[in-house]
């Protein structure tokens, strides 16, 4: 019997020349920086993030259908990615420095930087998508939007690699009497729910470089308060031990 041969399938013309896209609207996020943002969509569920499309895309007749949808992906660029070289690995916090394939992680330290992001889709406003579970700062250039489709997205026994093992922050956090306060005048003016619990959310998962770490309640080479930047305000925060954070004071 003939040896079978491998099915080769050349492609008649191989595409050498760059990609020029545009986006379809910038983020207006209650995350102004980078520092502090979540690394993954949905670790804090209810931050909220509003996309107002192009006008020339006529959004009036081009989101007619997405609001039967409850969540929606978002294709996006590092903008803020400033890394000049390429590193085929990478050194993921939840992997505590160890290093790792680059395609095997999330980093926005890419080739090309684009992300990928599931986000619930709140409500439409004429040409404005209201979102919440967001991973994006401010100002993040916005791609594409597309439906998710759980029944045909969602693998429920797929593997997920090395994150099956990284460990996760079950920290608590505190707030100083002042820290209440100050929250409490900042949630009359505005209307933002549960905004107390967004910040625990958002700061049991440590948003500390590498170095700070590992020094919680002796004495350190490098500043023990942190501050980072959530919708309008400044929190201050520090560890106290490995789990148990304190909210200092909010402005």
């Amino acid at each position: 019997m003939p040896q079978k041969k491998p099915l080769r399938i050349a492609p008649k013309e191989v595409y050498t020349g760059s990609v020029e896209v545009t986006p379809i609207g910038f983020l207006k996020s209650c995350y102004p920086d980078k520092f502090g943002t979540p690394r993954q969509p949905g670790l804090v569920p209810g931050a909220r993030a509003e996309l107002k499309l192009r006008p020339d895309l006529q959004p009036e007749l081009a989101l007619q259908g997405l609001e039967g949808f409850s969540h929606i992906w978002l294709i996006f660029v590092f903008h803020k990615n400033q890394s000049a070289r390429y590193h085929a690995k990478v050194h993921p916090p939840r992997l505590g420095g160890e290093p790792i394939g680059l395609f095997a992680t999330r980093t926005p330290h890419r080739p090309n930087p684009i992300g990928l992001s599931l986000v619930e889709l709140i409500e439409i406003r004429q040409d404005t998508l209201i979102l919440e579970g967001i991973d994006l700062i401010e100002g993040t250039p916005i791609l594409d939007i597309k439906p998710y489709l759980p029944e045909v997205e969602s693998q429920p026994l797929a593997r997920t690699g090395w994150t099956s093992e990284a460990p996760h922050n079950k920290s608590q956090v505190n707030f100083s009497p002042a820290a209440l306060a100050a929250l409490a005048l900042w949630q009359e003016r505005s209307q933002v729910l549960d905004i107390q619990k967004q910040i625990e959310d958002l700061l049991k998962l440590d948003p500390r470089p590498l170095i700070y770490r590992g020094f919680e309640g002796q004495k350190s080479p490098y500043r023990q308060e942190h501050r980072v930047r959530f919708y309008d305000f400044d929190i201050h925060f520090e560890f106290i031990s490995s789990d148990q954070i304190s909210v200092t004071a909010i402005f």
